[in-house]
């Protein structure tokens, strides 16, 4: 009796490891399934490539317009940097006041989609975020979305002297746009 029972059990580990081995094998094929196909990593490099202007880091002044009253005069910071061996961008946002503390904050992946040859960005900010598309301008970008009733539309370019140039535009429904915040940055070494 022994002796079967010592036989038994390690069959029985060879199955439990068995069982484990094929839940691993579906959930890995299951969430394979759930990812977007890709035809090329380096298909996918090289469109993130197109944006390594923006890597470094970057400051300057930023106006916000809250509406009536007087305008918000800060300063901005931008850390760009590439992660997942340059398929992901990474940008962290602060506005910061003259006395240094942060006004606000943000942070943005941003990253292409081979599938659908298309660029994302996932920005977070004050416990909410927002998944737009992103469209890579020629020195520059674009990415709008939907919050309620407006439109926010974000639009950057390179300056002639280099310069992180930036302006959000809001839109209620059809009335003209409005512009809510203006920033010029430099490219900090």
């Amino acid at each position: 009796m022994k002796i079967t029972f010592l036989s038994f059990r390690p069959l029985r580990s060879i199955a439990c490891g068995g069982l484990a081995g094929a839940f691993i094998v579906s959930l890995s094929l299951a969430t394979a399934t759930q990812q977007p196909t890709s035809t090329s990593v380096e298909t996918q490099r090289e469109a993130m490539h197109k944006l390594a202007f923006l890597v470094g880091r970057w400051s300057g002044p930023v106006t916000i317009m809250r509406g009536p009253g007087e305008p918000l005069h800060l300063t901005q910071f931008e850390d760009v940097e590439y992660k997942l061996g340059g398929l992901l961008l990474l940008v962290e946002g602060k506005s910061a006041s003259a006395d240094g503390k942060t006004q606000f904050s943000a942070l943005a992946t941003i990253s292409f989609d081979d599938a659908t040859r298309t660029y994302r960005i996932r920005a977070y900010n004050n416990g909410h975020y927002v998944d737009t598309e992103f469209l890579a301008l020629p020195h520059g970008f674009s990415w709008s979305f939907p919050a309620g009733p407006a439109r926010i539309v974000n639009t950057m370019h390179l300056t002639n002297k280099g310069e992180w140039q930036e302006a959000t535009e809001v839109a209620v429904d059809n009335a003209p746009s409005r512009r809510s915040v203006e920033m010029l940055l430099q490219h900090l070494p």
